[in-house]
């Protein structure tokens, strides 16, 4: 029973994969492994495991190190969404103000800088 449990342990599949075991993984394909194979046994579409191929290719080892969309590129992200829909609003909001007959003070507000 405790064999058991130490065999799952040993073919869990990782939620995070260090850069040490992508390139383990990637070594098996550049050895000659079978890519569906290795998808299968490793729980990672063959599409991921080609683009880690081919990052550690350009890179190696430290090309696996770098994660895609670091915090920077999550925050910007956000902030480019959330400028998205501010725009929308006040867009769909100036045109509610112009059918309503409020154009004209709305421009003067935009001449002078308040919006």
């Amino acid at each position: 029973m405790a064999e058991e449990g130490k065999q799952e342990k040993r073919n869990a599949v990782p939620e995070r994969w260090s850069a040490q075991a992508k390139m383990e993984v990637v070594l098996r394909l550049l050895r000659g492994e079978d890519l569906g194979e290795v998808s299968r046994e490793s729980q990672v579409p063959a599409a991921e495991l080609e683009a880690w191929r081919r990052i550690f290719m350009e890179g190696g080892i430290e090309g696996l190190k770098r994660r895609r969309g670091g915090a920077l590129e999550r925050e910007l992200e956000r902030t480019r969404a959330k400028v998205g829909e501010l725009t929308m609003k006040l867009e769909l909001a100036q045109g509610l103000l112009e059918k309503r007959g409020f154009g004209e003070e709305l421009k003067k507000l935009f001449r002078r800088g308040r919006l």
